[in-house]
């Protein structure tokens, strides 16, 4: 070759270090990996130097054929001779091989691009809730032939304006059904606004089909949509790559942010029951003081005579009237509890769910996870080893080459999916590990909801004094 090195005519060997350490995204290698791989070769700094003169690199990376170059004057410094790109002109057939061990274990050199940390969800609690509103709103009910059912219009502030969705949720007679159609609304709306803030989630084109569509067969046009949706590890550009990304003791970082995140579901969950049962308290409260009030009113307005020989008439004329005048003070006060009742219960309540409702479904991706592609994966290495000790069985008492082969074959298959099962594991972390940032982004809004709790306690007490 006339000192240019094409692609065709390289070893093998070549293509799987370039596979090893080439960045993902650009699909070049980064200088500093390069550097770090000259290093390995433990080379003279002078002779390094000769070789990275030779090298072309363009805005901090090497393309594909630089790096082809690369290697074969490294081979040819590790020989002892000198590293010139005229050498390269008398192989003609075979490229040298360098000595950098076997490719697979030089993957640990590559570098993410500081521009393109995947790893890491930049994302603050204004920014998560400034992505979208969505508003659930319920709609009258209708009655079909067999069943009565319940419309929810949902409209999103962020998407196209007035383009809505209507769902419908089927019910039967229940004792409490308006509290029913409620809290269906209610989580309803909490769900879809935490999809709606997701940074990943919200642009996925079935949210955004769910958020835009503004027909009547929303059915039909999400599973359209989702016809071209394929497995999220065969289309995600980073899935097979995800243990690169992943620090090394993530197994360890993802226990102990699971046991924190535990605890602080936990706690939550009971401070929420406390907040809920201290607004259903005034409302009740509400509900007690204007039957207090209409009491004193029907006292007041009682038109019945007076016996003659009550000696203090005048004085229950007067009462009467004063009692009359204070039911409408009791009124004042029942609908100021009731406004502490409805706002503990949308300021309070309603936020702390929502923020349960972002525990809770951490939790279960994590038990997903554990009983999902991890539980799989240590069954096909279970698997796999019961196989390796059939093959050692064979080996000692010879069997019929036809079985041999057909294990031998077998062997093979498990070996694959065991890496496919693997790449799906460390993905899965990855998912878990960008699930948890976002847990730490919410966090903030808790003290948002207990600040809102005490100044409603601070404006009852205000009221009462």
């Amino acid at each position: 070759m006339a000192g240019e090195i094409h692609e065709g005519s390289v070893p093998a060997y070549y293509r799987e270090v370039y596979e090893a350490i080439h960045c993902r995204t650009h699909e070049k290698v980064q200088f500093e990996v390069f550097q770090r791989l000259l290093h390995k070769t433990e080379l003279s700094k002078p002779v390094i130097g000769q070789i990275v003169e030779h090298v072309e690199c363009t805005d901090g990376y090497l393309n594909k054929l630089a790096l082809y170059k690369a290697l074969a004057l490294i081979a040819l410094a590790q020989q002892g001779k000198q590293p010139s790109p005229k050498l390269l002109e008398n192989y003609i057939q075979e490229l040298p091989k360098p000595y950098l061990g076997e490719p697979r274990d030089l993957s640990s050199l590559r570098m993410q691009p500081p521009q393109d940390d995947v790893l890491t969800v930049s994302e603050s609690l204004d920014k998560l809730l400034s992505r979208d509103s969505v508003q659930v709103e319920l709609i009258p009910e209708k009655k079909g032939l067999f069943l009565k059912h319940v419309e929810y219009q949902v409209i999103s502030q962020a998407r196209v304006p007035l383009c809505n969705v209507n769902m419908c949720c089927f019910i039967k007679h229940c004792l409490k059904l308006r509290e029913f159609i409620e809290g269906r609304r209610r989580a309803l709306g909490r769900f879809i606004n935490l999809v709606a803030r997701h940074p990943f989630f919200s642009e996925d084109e079935l949210v955004k089909t769910f958020l835009t569509f503004s027909g009547t067969d929303v059915q039909t046009k999400l599973r359209d949509a989702y016809k071209k949706t394929g497995d999220e590890f065969m289309t995600n550009r980073i899935a097979t790559q995800a243990k690169e990304y992943l620090p090394a003791d993530i197994q360890a970082q993802f226990s102990t942010s699971r046991e924190l995140i535990r605890n602080i579901h936990n706690s939550f969950f009971k401070l929420r029951d406390r907040a809920e049962k201290m607004a259903e308290r005034s409302k009740e409260n509400a509900t007690d003081l204007l039957l207090f009030g209409k009491e004193l009113s029907n006292l007041g307005s009682d038109a019945s005579s007076i016996p003659a020989f009550a000696s203090s008439q005048s004085s229950w004329g007067a009462l009467r009237q004063s009692l009359k005048s204070l039911s409408v003070e009791f009124a004042v006060l029942s609908d100021k509890a009731a406004q502490q009742g409805r706002r503990e219960e949308d300021d309070v309540v309603e936020r702390l769910n929502l923020f349960l409702d972002l525990l809770q479904s951490y939790r279960d991706l994590c038990e997903r996870h554990e009983k999902g592609v991890l539980h799989e994966h240590q069954r096909a290495l279970h698997k796999y080893g019961m196989m390796k000790r059939q093959m050692m069985s064979a080996t000692v008492q010879p069997k019929e080459p036809a079985s041999v082969e057909q294990l031998e074959s077998r062997i093979v298959q498990q070996e694959s999916a065991i890496q496919t099962m693997e790449l799906r594991n460390y993905f899965s972390l990855f998912c878990l590990h960008q699930e948890t940032q976002l847990i730490f982004a919410y966090l903030p809004i808790t003290s948002h909801i207990l600040g809102a709790f005490v100044n409603s306690k601070c404006t009852c007490e205000q009221n009462c004094i």
